[in-house]
Order: C-alpha cells, then structure tokens, then sequence
C-alpha cells in the first residue's frame, strides 16, 4: 500500500497503481480484441447470457483476473474465488455447496467460481469441482499462465472452453499509460513527461501490472512538487534501486526463465545451471522447468541429439514423481545435458514451413495411388492403382511421389550441420538426389 500527502491522498492508505487502474467493464479494458472485441466470442457470450465454463490462459499481467471479475459484474452473477496454491479440496467442496444454497435464491442462476493458477490444482482437487461444472451448479473460470492441456484433467477441460490471451502490443501499453497519467487520482494530479518509453516497454514486457508498476516506482523517486521526467535512463536506474518492489510477487522470473532458455539453446552449461538455481531458490514450479526442457529438447536439439528429448522426458516424469528438493538433481542433470549437447533445430523449421504452406493448400488433392481403396467403386476409379509398396523393392524404398501435384519437389526438412544429421543426409541423398544432391 502507498500512503499519499494530505493534499492529494488525504493521508490514506491507497492501493497500488495497477490495482486503481483496473477497469470495471468492458469499455475500460485494455488488449484481448480478439475475445472481447465486437462480434467476438467472449463478448457475445456475455451479450447473450449463455455463459459457459472457460480457461484463460496467458502470461502474467495481460488482465485474466480482471477479465473474470468485469464477466461476473456483467451478467450480475454471484463471484466466489479460490486460489490453486492456498485452497485444498474441503475450501472446493464449501464454495460448491455454497453455490447450491445461494442459486436459490438467484432464480436458479449459476454463480461463478473464478480459480487463479489453476495449473497448480491437485487432481483430487480438480475430480471434486467435475461433478458441479458438469450439471451446472457453478460456472467455472480457471486462470493460468500454462498450457491447461497439461495440468488440468481431461474431463474437466473437456467441459470448459479455452481462450489463449495474448501479451499486450505496444499500442495498449501506450494507451495503458496515457490513461494512467491523465485519469488516475493520484498521477493526474503530478505533472509527468513521457521523453522516451523504449525501457518502460521493454522492462514491461506487454504485462500491464509491470507497467504501472514501474510507473509508479518512477513517479515516486520525484519529489511530489517537481516535475517526473521519464526517459530510458531514469527508468533503468529506478528499477536498479528499487529491485525488490519490482519484482513483488516473482514477476521478475519470467526474465530467468527467458535467460535460462537461451543459456541452455546458446550451449553454457553453467550459466544454465545458474539460471536453474535461480528459479529453484525464488520457488519456481519445478514442473515448469521440466516441459521447458522437453520443449528445448525437440526445439533446439532435435535430430542432433534425438536421446536428449528422451532424457528430458525422463526428466519430466522423474521430477513429477519425486518432487522437491531431490528434483533439483535430475533438473540439473538434464540441463547440463541439454545445454553441452549438440544443437539443430532443423525439425522446428520444417514443421513451420510445412503448417504455412498447409494452411495454403487445404484443398491440394492427395495423390490416387496413395489413397486407401475399402470399396469396389474407390477401385475403378483407380485408388491404390500404381502405389509401390516400399518393402517390395531393394532398400526398402521405391521412388515414387507422395506430395500432392501442386507441391511435387517441395522440400521441408533440410539437415542441419551435425554428426548425426550428416547420417540423415547421406541417406537422403542416396534416395532422393534430386532434393538433396548437393
């Protein structure tokens, strides 16, 4: 809290920037055009009435708890809220019956549970909400800053819709900011020059509540009768000084994170397991870090090192078993590994070539000889006519087309400059010179 002079703030206790700037409809809320603009989903859902259970998931700061609460003051529904770290199966099962008691009385409308850090919900947790988000007793609206398809059980996300938020663009910090300075009952009062905004940016990193709060850090290293001059330098310096306020509630590790992954993808093992050790002190999710792995395993080491996406899956399930603190051990293994091992990241190419030009070519006809043939008609109008089956000839291989015509001699994957690509590639060029012949 932020106590203010006695001729602005009166000498209350006020909350935080970000916590007085947070709108309470639609209209005030700031990015998610995608969801909330006209015609889209999220608003037609809550213009309609016809509200169902949903996930928001995106990164910190971009307004999923905000978003929550406008959704429930629109539609006058009863909000009740639990957070996955603190609430156990019995706080579950309270709200639950809760919910049954008060829709009453509320003409048989569902009130909303809002669960933040879903993620972190325990699956015994989770089976004890399944039973009321199935038959209605309650509208579920869970917030996460992971993909739900790993932590949130399938039944449950079988019932909720997921709606992937997005960081905000420099255009909605910029309105973001303007909007504080002018209209906030504390700023509107200082006189405040914008010079530069390029580090308030980037330190903000599209998350709302670390612009604001770096604002406010700002504004309060100027005495309060002299004008706030904000440029690159001045916000550097003030976050330099005042780290602990900024990083209030473990922001701040989505940078060692950010850090950790380009340490293992840029092949320092130590600067890597320095990183580990910085979210594993600051209280990181130790699963967290493991998909990171598996995800830095297929995506920068790929077919250089096909075993490391093993061991990090290995990694994965081990630390899931184990927990903390012995996780710390299989987590450091896998990142050295990880990080010291040879790097391609030639299938992650391939696959985004290959999903652009999909997109395109939808319609492109899947050669005759390549289709199955389970009918007589599907016969005579020659599917599976001219397919040569691969073990039928010498190598096991038969030179045939297998693109679509419009994309005949089309070519994804290209082997990266590592000793077992090098392997991958001599054999393509012994099948197929025509691609890969250099």
């Amino acid at each position: 809290m932020t106590a203010f002079g006695d001729n602005i703030g009166r000498g209350r206790m006020l909350p935080p920037l970000p916590e007085r700037m947070r709108p309470h409809d639609l209209d005030g809320y700031v990015g998610q055009r995608h969801l909330i603009g006209e015609g889209c989903i999220l608003r037609n859902m809550i213009e309609s009435g016809n509200l169902s259970s949903f996930i928001l998931w995106g990164p910190p700061g971009v307004g999923k708890t905000t978003l929550s609460h406008i959704v429930a003051k629109s539609l006058g529904r009863e909000f009740y809220t639990l957070s996955a770290v603190s609430a156990g199966v019995k706080d579950v099962r309270d709200v639950i019956d809760r919910a049954k008691s008060n829709s009453l009385f509320a003409g048989g409308v569902a009130p909303i549970l809002f669960i933040d850090e879903i993620h972190r919900f325990s699956k015994s947790q989770q089976d004890a909400l399944l039973g009321a988000v199935e038959d209605g007793t309650i509208v579920l609206i869970g917030a996460t800053t992971e993909n739900p398809s790993f932590e949130v059980i399938t039944p449950l996300l079988s019932r909720c819709q997921v709606f992937v938020l997005k960081s905000l663009c420099k255009e909605d910090l910029e309105h973001l900011l303007d909007r504080a300075i002018s209209t906030d009952e504390i700023l509107k009062h200082r006189k405040i020059e914008i010079k530069e905004t390029d580090a308030l940016f980037r330190y903000s990193s599209g998350d709302a509540r670390k612009l604001l709060n770096i604002l406010e850090i700002v504004v309060n290293s100027f005495p309060g009768n002299k004008t706030v001059c904000v440029d690159n330098k001045i916000v550097t310096s003030c976050l330099q000084e005042n780290t602990a306020i900024y990083d209030k509630g473990g922001e701040m590790h989505y940078d060692v994170i950010s850090a950790f992954i380009k340490s293992v993808r840029g092949s320092d093992p130590n600067a890597a397991v320095y990183y580990l050790a910085r979210m594993l002190a600051g209280g990181e999710d130790p699963l967290f870090i493991a998909r990171r792995l598996c995800i830095l395993a297929a995506e920068d080491i790929g077919l250089a090192n096909p075993n490391a996406l093993l061991l990090a899956n290995s990694t994965f399930q081990i630390v899931h078993a184990i927990g903390m603190p012995e996780a710390r051990i299989p987590l450091a293994e896998c990142t050295i590994y990880l990080a010291s091992s040879a790097k391609s990241n030639s299938a992650y190419m391939a696959i985004n070539e290959a999903l652009a030009v999909a997109k395109d070519t939808q319609t492109a006809s899947v050669p005759l000889y390549l289709r199955n043939a389970p009918t007589k008609l599907m016969e005579e109008l020659g599917y599976a006519d001219g397919y040569k089956y691969a073990h039928d000839y010498p190598g096991h291989f038969a030179d045939l087309e297998f693109m679509p015509s419009e994309l005949a001699g089309r070519k994804f994957y290209e082997p990266a400059d590592n000793k077992q690509e090098d392997g991958l590639r001599a054999r393509l060029e012994g099948l197929w010179p025509k691609y890969y012949k250099k």
